[in-house]
């Protein structure tokens, strides 16, 4: 089947943006990372009007949606590059940078401001781990979060650089709340948290359906802003 890649290329933060379209033959089983490793594979790589380009440039990590490296904006929604099959997305399929991130060239964005906003919420543990066997399955789903940035570039709250920190947050925060043994770390972190996530978060619940995971984004969400706001362990 004939397919048409089209990117949003840029060779750097402060580059103008252009759109490169590739022809692509393939299957509808084939994955979007697999037509962009196709396309980089080529020497030389010409576009749909003959002229040469440079590879694409985008991240991968594992190619099993174990990593986050591949998150883009494929058709206007941000997902993973390696599990989005190229037969529901129609003979064009769109491929752009994820918008809230800063752009380093192409695909590839800088998702340390994820980073940035967990440590100013001290989402570490202070003390020893404190584990119950009721909290286990959802410690488990906190912990399979990838840090890919899909729920912050579905959040209509959500900017690089502004004071509300995202879904993301909420997960990750559900492990500290439930095992940190640290009551001081654990009230301070609880501040920070309602500062940064629980007083911006307009609930939608936009990163619900948009979790590559599919973890329980507001499920945990909830039990977080639980241990939070009234310091209740669930």
């Amino acid at each position: 089947m004939n397919f048409v890649i089209r990117v949003k290329r840029a060779a750097g933060p402060a580059a103008p943006a252009v759109w490169q379209e590739f022809a692509y033959e393939g299957h509808e089983s084939d994955s979007v990372a697999a037509a962009l490793r196709e396309l980089n594979a080529r020497t030389p790589l010409t576009d749909l009007e003959g002229r040469e380009a440079p590879p694409v440039r985008w991240e991968c990590g594992c190619a099993c949606g174990k990593c986050g490296a591949c998150a883009m904006r494929v058709n206007g929604l941000p997902t993973l590059a390696c599990k989005a099959f190229l037969g529901p997305l129609g003979q064009t399929v769109t491929l752009e940078p994820l918008s809230k991130f800063p752009l380093v060239a192409d695909l590839v964005v800088d998702r340390g401001v994820i980073f940035e906003q967990l440590k100013k919420i001290h989402l570490w543990l202070s003390g020893a781990a404190v584990t119950r066997e009721k909290t286990h399955e959802l410690r488990f789903q906190s912990s399979r979060c990838l840090m890919c940035g899909c729920c912050l570039e579905i959040c209509p709250n959500f900017r690089a650089g502004g004071g509300f920190a995202g879904a993301l947050a909420a997960v990750g925060a559900y492990r500290m709340f439930n095992q940190e043994s640290d009551e001081a770390h654990r009230a301070e972190a609880a501040k920070r948290y309602v500062a940064s996530y629980y007083s911006g978060c307009g609930t939608s619940l936009a990163c619900r359906a948009i979790c590559p995971a599919g973890i329980p984004v507001d499920e945990l969400i909830s039990r977080s802003n639980a241990a939070a706001v009234w310091r209740r362990r669930s």
